[in-house]
């Protein structure tokens, strides 16, 4: 994990608001490592730039208040949404992920932000 943290994967600001403790345990923590090795590191390489996770880990009582799907691979620690700073920028952080391994890959409200899990 060379430009994410879990810190930062597992922070919530509705979780933090609402007092929902959203940290991940040993299982999802290597979930999270492996989402960060194999896909949001080489992103970010490839892209060079920073990239923002607005949401990676959900535990189910915050993936509940954000109206996340039941099934969402938030909850595993298997996903993340990725902003890179502009629309723009968001579309080419979409193509560099076609380029990597996921399971989901969404292009959020016209390159707003970015969905991708493993």
């Amino acid at each position: 994990m060379k430009h994410f943290t879990f810190e930062e994967l597992e922070h919530s600001a509705i979780a933090d608001a609402l007092h929902i403790d959203n940290h991940a345990n040993e299982k999802v923590r290597a979930n999270l490592r492996r989402l960060v090795d194999e896909v949001l590191d080489p992103a970010r390489e490839l892209l060079g730039m920073p990239i923002t996770v607005n949401s990676g880990f959900r535990c189910p009582s915050l993936n509940r208040a954000v109206g996340g799907a039941k099934r969402s691979y938030h909850l595993y620690g298997r996903a993340a949404d990725l902003n890179a700073g502009s629309r723009a920028d968001n579309r080419r952080l979409l193509q560099i992920l076609r380029t990597l391994p996921h399971t989901e890959l969404i292009d959020e409200h016209s390159s707003t932000w970015i969905h991708v899990a493993l």
